[in-house]
């Protein structure tokens, strides 16, 4: 990665929010730069106009398939193989700016974005696997385990000291089977999704747990926990770690459990 540039899109008082700027991006990836080898992608939100409308004497164009769907190119010199010095798409439409666009086509995108793709000095057949191979960085492995971790809230509210105390954390090992299978503790039954949010109420309060996942990669999470006591005070944490299996002895025997260990707490 040679660039990256972030800009910002001009509001507008009828369509915008106008206390939160709309960012914008480009970057520059250079492979050999004695080659003149790059790659290079921008983000525009609208009024962009075309990037590669002009056909000149040696230039030629096509189109190929891409994870944003068909991307029409020109490039130059002419000729189906070979290096190019210059290759061009015209901009494509992110799923967000599908998603928003297709409930309203005059609406004003918010997460939608246009995506431009450029590069110098490399094939038409290059150019297309490097498309081909670009990914959102939340990808949608990601996604699943997200949804799949299903832990009591309490879980988390061990791991965190009261209120009136300051040091955390205060559990750093849970066995989950106990977890599990102790249910007048850890009612699941009070446990529900609530968008990204695992929430459970406070006993006898107005008050709740809750947490949601913000990266997931194996057996390995960080979340956010939340706690009110129900009252106005919301306190939040970060918490990274791991699931895995360990030997303990129970009853004198050897046992297999499934543990929940903390590898990383910071107070937000």
């Amino acid at each position: 990665m040679q660039r990256v540039d972030i800009t910002y899109d001009e509001l507008h008082e009828e369509f915008d929010d106008m206390k939160h700027q709309l960012p914008l991006y480009s970057i520059l990836y250079t492979n050999d730069p004695r080659r003149g080898e790059t790659f290079s992608i921008e983000a525009a939100r609208e009024g962009i106009g075309d990037r590669n409308i002009i056909e000149e004497k040696d230039t030629e164009e096509t189109e190929i398939q891409s994870p944003l769907g068909p991307m029409y190119l020109i490039y130059r010199p002419k000729g189906k193989t070979g290096r190019k010095s210059e290759i061009i798409a015209n901009w494509v439409s992110d799923a967000n700016m599908n998603a928003e666009t297709s409930k309203n086509a005059e609406s004003h995108p918010i997460l939608g974005r246009y995506h431009g793709f450029s590069a110098t000095g490399i094939t038409v057949a290059e150019f297309g696997k490097i498309v081909e191979s670009l990914h959102p960085i939340r990808d949608e492995a990601a996604t699943t385990q997200t949804s799949t971790l299903k832990i009591h809230p309490k879980v988390f509210s061990m791991i965190d000291c009261w209120v009136s105390d300051s040091e955390s954390p205060v559990v750093t090992e849970i066995n989950l089977d106990a977890v599990e299978k102790n249910g007048n503790e850890f009612n699941q039954d009070r446990v529900s999704q609530d968008g990204e949010w695992m929430r459970c109420p406070l006993p006898d309060t107005n008050g709740f747990m809750r947490y949601r996942v913000l990266e997931a990669k194996g057996d390995r999470y960080k979340v956010e926990y939340q706690e009110n006591g129900g009252g106005t005070l919301t306190t939040s944490s970060i918490i990274e770690f791991e699931i895995e299996n360990r030997e303990i002895r129970r009853e004198g025997k050897p046992a297999m459990i499934r543990v929940l260990r903390v590898s990383s707490y910071a107070h937000k």
